[in-house]
């Protein structure tokens, strides 16, 4: 097939906020710092390097040194921990939920776009380090989002309660689930591979940020890639400040909701609250909320005085958890960042907070939409290659797929645009004699042009129908390709697990995207295997 790529504007699965904004659209210009281009990145670094708190890297370091020490590291990333130290290393971070088994297959995209684009950064500017940073979403408390992942069409769901931050959760019980999975992975050599090394991911590591992080190091560890989980007093200690002025000022709401009245036009990813912050014990994540000149624990008795809050903040910083509005501000506080990669929903809410970032004076990073990958066979790509459709196509709605392809395939022309232009032509001299004779005849021509044109569009839609009846068979095996393609007419990258794709190509699973994905070229790849 002639094309590899698609344009995100053109795939049809791009929001309009994302489509705008990768158009550089000049009024959300205001709702960003610096577009991702190679150029850029380098006012960035400066001005990343003149805002940053330098003295939180020996914290920053201490912490990934603890959280690596059970786990066998590559050089690359032990190197990259140590370079954190100095002031001319710089980051560039992205984040992910703890979904099981690592979830949808864009797990992998996202940590290669952020892998590939230190590279980059590092041939155009060699005097600085970067470092690859995946941020694991150990906070969240929504289990259900994270529970489950697909396989060839099955849904694979761990069945158990959780209350509290999903990174603290228990993996026991897992085993079950494990060996359940490990039946439908079948007995080849990447099968094995697989079931090994989710053994060793949640069977040996007691909980579910442990798990993860062994899990995602294991397939990145040798590109250096460092793995951050902020659920970590040390790290929320020089976030206090900030959480001092959410609970006192409210920053983030009034700025935020200034914001989103810019962008009435979309839709809103996210809505600030008053408090975007969460109280966090093992088994409890609920909402600060201020009624009554008091800080209260939602759902629960727990209340505190001013007083009482801001001593429990300098004593207890871990048990305050930023929710989604702040916890990017977070990650820009601890981290010398200068570019978040994220999907185009997480972009849609970074692009809330620029505002806000202005006002608490912490630089915002470049925002830089994740690569989307469009995994294809040699076989499948002959499949299109003889229907005759092409990748364009393919990324179409079903419906429209198949009534061009009919159209495009008819013996005859079932397009009457050309008779409709012909029938308001002629209508419209009509009009005019009507004008010069009787108006009053003007209804009554308009209404048998409505009539007609009725008449010729119901006729086109009954050639139509007539004509997918008789080439049924072509279409059919063209609405089968898009099926195997986009499952559940969805994009592949957010049905399927990378699992899937390793048992037929093993290491050259990652090695090949790894060496084909270009972050800043910002387009949907097609990818064969």
């Amino acid at each position: 097939m002639p094309n590899d790529c698609i344009s995100y504007q053109k795939s049809g699965y791009f929001s309009p906020l994302m489509n705008d904004y990768l158009d550089q659209n000049p009024k959300l210009k205001s709702l960003y710092n610096r577009f991702p281009t190679l150029e850029n990145f380098e006012a960035q670094i400066a001005e990343k390097h003149a805002n940053f708190n330098h003295n939180n890297r020996t914290n920053l370091v201490a912490v990934l040194q603890k959280q690596y020490a059970e786990i066998e590291i590559s050089h690359q990333t032990q190197q990259n921990i140590e370079a954190l130290k100095v002031e001319n290393t710089f980051t560039v971070t992205t984040g992910h939920q703890l979904n099981l088994f690592s979830g949808p297959l864009y797990f992998l995209y996202k940590i290669i776009s952020t892998i590939n684009l230190t590279a980059e950064l590092k041939v155009k500017y060699p005097a600085y380090n970067f470092v690859p940073i995946y941020w694991m979403a150990t906070e969240d408390h929504d289990f259900e989002e994270i529970n489950y992942f697909n396989f060839k069409g099955k849904k694979f769901r761990w069945n158990r309660t959780s209350t509290g931050p999903v990174g603290r959760l228990s993996t026991e019980g897992l085993d079950d689930f494990l060996e359940i999975f490990a039946q439908e992975l079948g007995s080849s050599s990447n099968a094995e591979t697989l079931k090994k090394l989710f053994q060793e991911a949640y069977l040996n590591h007691n909980n579910l940020a442990d798990a993860t992080r062994f899990l995602a190091n294991s397939l990145f560890g040798s590109e250096g890639l460092v793995i951050i989980d902020a659920d970590e007093a040390d790290l929320k200690q020089n976030f206090i400040p900030y959480i001092k002025e959410e609970l006192l000022q409210q920053t983030a709401y009034k700025n935020v909701i200034a914001t989103t009245e810019k962008l009435t036009e979309y839709n809103i990813q996210v809505n600030p609250r008053e408090i975007n912050l969460f109280y966090i014990e093992d088994n409890l994540r609920e909402r600060i909320v201020f009624e009554n000149a008091k800080y209260k624990i939602n759902n629960t008795k727990l209340e505190f005085s001013e007083s009482e809050i801001l001593a429990l903040l300098e004593s207890n910083p871990e048990k305050f958890s930023p929710n989604v509005i702040m916890r990017p501000l977070y990650q820009e506080v601890i981290l010398p960042n200068l570019c978040y990669i994220g999907g185009g929903g997480e972009i849609a809410y970074w692009l809330e907070l620029k505002s806000f970032f202005d006002a608490v004076q912490v630089s915002f990073p470049i925002l830089l939409v994740r690569n989307s990958v469009l995994l294809v066979t040699e076989k499948q790509i002959k499949k299109a290659e003889k229907l005759d459709v092409s990748w364009s196509d393919l990324f179409s709605k079903q419906e429209d797929l198949i009534n061009t392809k009919a159209k495009i395939l008819s013996e005859f022309d079932i397009d009457l645009t050309m008779l409709k232009k012909q029938l308001q032509t002629q209508f419209s001299i009509l009009n005019e004699i009507t004008t010069k004779t009787d108006p009053s005849f003007a209804g009554a021509v308009k209404a048998q042009e409505i009539k007609q044109l009725k008449g010729l569009e119901n006729l086109e839609k009954r050639l139509l129908k007539a004509e997918k009846i008789k080439l049924k068979d072509t279409l059919t095996r063209i609405a089968d390709l898009q099926n195997e393609l986009f499952p559940n007419q969805g994009l592949q990258e957010r049905q399927a697990n990378f699992s899937e794709f390793y048992i037929e190509s093993g290491n050259k699973l990652i090695s090949k995207l790894t060496d084909q994905l270009q972050p800043l070229e910002q387009r949907f790849d097609i990818i064969s295997l």
